[in-house]
């Protein structure tokens, strides 16, 4: 039965890893339709500048043409065959000022093609990349969708009385695990009531709290599901403080804090490759959306176990905590 059990945990661990890769890729889906759309805004403006561009030239062109053959005579020769050559004189400064703005409609049209050829490479390349996250984003879709089967046909393959067995071994473990974790002094000591929660921590808290009893989906964000790390990025969003969506970009991206440390509001991340998250509410206990087929709930904070924790709201070693605080 133990044999069973792990291999159950390790298919929901790698369930969640795929379910957050999902979610890494869909982040930057997201940041790279805005992009998209920023360079064909940047196109639509181009292809404007060269149209007022080359109607600018166009306009210039039909005056060249109806000046006639005199105007297009040197200047010497123009003087010569004027009636009142003096009224030419005077009227230079009109010429070196028309042939002044021929001169800027020339650099306007030859800037706006140049502009032109930019910006349609730049949404080229722009719209092609969102093209290649889209494909890599069904792909992974694909992946946790395979996954979550692997595990369904496991538990469809046990009976009643294993499950229930299973269940209660998962329970002794995590208590076991939980007594460990609170008599090493890791938390502070079994005495230990933990710091104070900074006002947005309570109200990230009392968030995630309010959702106990909603249903885990992967890469879902709320309101009426969550995954783990959607859990803890609404709640922190609901608090005023953004916070990056995944849980591997939580530990990189946010303030890490000693375990003894902790807070009511941080997080508290799980597993090697950071792919768990939940929300630290005091004396040993996370609120957590845990794994495909469960809700959100209150459990031991050694659930699994942890790797460290980080501060949305604080401060504390830095993006390069996590290989310190392992």
């Amino acid at each position: 039965m133990g044999q069973l059990l792990g291999e159950l945990s390790g298919l929901y661990r790698s369930t969640e890893a795929a379910s957050e890769s999902y979610n890494a890729i869909e982040e930057k889906l997201k940041k790279q339709r805005k992009d998209t759309r920023r360079a064909q805004a940047g196109l639509a403006r181009a292809r404007t500048a060269l149209a007022d561009g080359r109607a600018h030239a166009g306009q210039l062109a039909r005056q060249q043409y109806r000046t006639g053959v005199a105007g297009g005579l040197p200047p010497a020769v123009r003087m010569l065959l004027m009636r009142d050559p003096y009224r030419f004189l005077e009227q230079g400064h009109l010429l070196r000022r028309a042939a002044d703005s021929q001169a800027a409609a020339v650099r306007q049209l030859t800037s706006g093609e140049k502009q032109q050829a930019t910006a349609v490479e730049q949404a080229r390349q722009s719209l092609e990349r969102q093209q290649k996250l889209a494909e890599k984003k069904k792909q992974q879709r694909d992946t946790v969708r395979a996954k979550l089967k692997e595990v369904e046909k496991l538990l469809a393959s046990l009976t009643g009385e294993e499950l229930s067995r299973m269940r209660e071994l998962e329970q002794q473990r995590t208590d076991a695990a939980q007594r460990k974790l609170m008599e090493s002094g890791a938390l502070g000591g079994p005495a230990s009531t933990g710091q104070a929660a900074s006002l947005q921590g309570r109200r990230a808290l009392a968030y995630a709290m309010d959702q106990i009893g909603k249903p885990y989906v992967w890469g879902a964000e709320g309101p009426d599901a969550f995954d783990c790390s959607g859990l803890t990025a609404r709640a922190w969003q609901h608090a005023g403080h953004a916070i990056p969506r995944t849980s591997q970009e939580q530990w990189r991206r946010l303030p890490h804090v000693p375990l003894n440390q902790l807070r009511p509001g941080d997080l508290v991340i799980y597993h090697a490759g950071a792919t768990h998250v939940g929300i630290y509410a005091g004396s040993g206990r996370v609120v957590q959306a845990p794994r495909p087929g469960g809700k959100v709930k209150l459990t031991p904070l050694a659930t699994d176990p942890p790797i460290g924790a980080v501060r949305p709201d604080g401060t504390g070693q830095g993006v390069e905590g996590a290989k310190q605080a392992r």
